[in-house]
């Protein structure tokens, strides 16, 4: 009797219960979040979406006009990068106490006291407080205390990425080599120097690239930040789709685009240059 040829994927019976199981657990979040793909393609949806893009073309293109959304450009990355600054300056010190690595106590009696246990627990809290509210929100109530404008923008950004930089960096040097932070530490050396000295020469380009890298967000999420009045190209784009004004958007949908891209090949080039 010719026996039956194995199916080429040994493990396809798996594979499609996974499947079956996946849909069945995606299709109440799908009902729940309303998801309709199929009005985009109703004849209204159609003419609606006609009629706004051909409001685009073609571009404004007036010199002064350009000359607005150079410095909203370049105010749009100056909030990018003072508010990534400050978040570097609060994200430091919560990695020192948050580290466990650079823990004195621990490698002194081989567990930490019960004060630093507890000083180090809240500062992983206030990292989750910190990193659970995204930059849009905080950019929301900073606008109603401080005002419209890129303030608002740069202090969101410093709050959320605080405590994202915080997070990981203190993951990142709990998976690096500790030896010579240790040994910095058991000879009497502060746990800032075991961090300059020790620590970041042997996970400082991760470091580094991360860092690069949550730029690179910041520069988007000022973009965003900017529809609720923080300021930038963002603020721009949201007074004239307001007043309709597509041509506009178009030229600042393409020069959104140009700035990403720009943020995104340095981001590549540092990698490169410290990987």
């Amino acid at each position: 009797m010719r026996s039956r040829a194995a199916h080429p994927d040994p493990a396809w019976r798996g594979r499609i219960t996974a499947t079956a199981i996946a849909l069945i657990l995606l299709w109440p979040m799908l009902v729940a979040s309303e998801f309709k793909p199929w009005i985009l393609f109703d004849a209204q949806s159609l003419n609606a979406t006609w009629n706004f893009l051909a409001a685009f073309f073609p571009p404004a293109h007036s010199s002064e006009f350009l000359a607005l959304m150079l410095e909203a450009t370049w105010q749009t990355i100056a909030i990018a990068t003072a508010g990534l600054t400050l978040a570097l300056l609060g994200a430091i010190p919560l990695t020192l106490l948050a580290t466990e690595s650079l823990s004195i106590s621990r490698l002194e009696s081989g567990r930490m006291r019960i004060a630093g246990a507890f000083v180090r627990q809240c500062a992983r809290w206030l990292l989750v407080v910190l990193r659970s509210v995204p930059e849009l929100v905080w950019a929301l109530l900073l606008v109603r205390i401080v005002g419209l404008g890129p303030t608002a923008g740069v202090l969101a950004i410093a709050l959320t990425y605080s405590g994202m930089l915080g997070k990981v960096y203190a993951e990142i040097l709990e998976s690096s080599e500790a030896h010579a932070s240790e040994a910095l530490l058991q000879n009497g050396s502060s746990r800032l120097a075991a961090l300059f000295y020790g620590a970041l020469p042997a996970a400082g380009s991760e470091l580094v690239s991360y860092t690069t890298y949550r730029w690179e967000c910041a520069i988007r999420g000022s973009v965003v930040m900017g529809f609720v009045g923080a300021g930038g190209i963002g603020q721009r784009m949201d007074e004239s789709m307001k007043m309709l004004a597509g041509a506009e958007v178009s030229t600042m949908l393409i020069i959104f685009v140009l700035l990403v891209a720009g943020a995104d090949l340095v981001s590549t080039f540092l990698r490169k240059r410290l990987g």
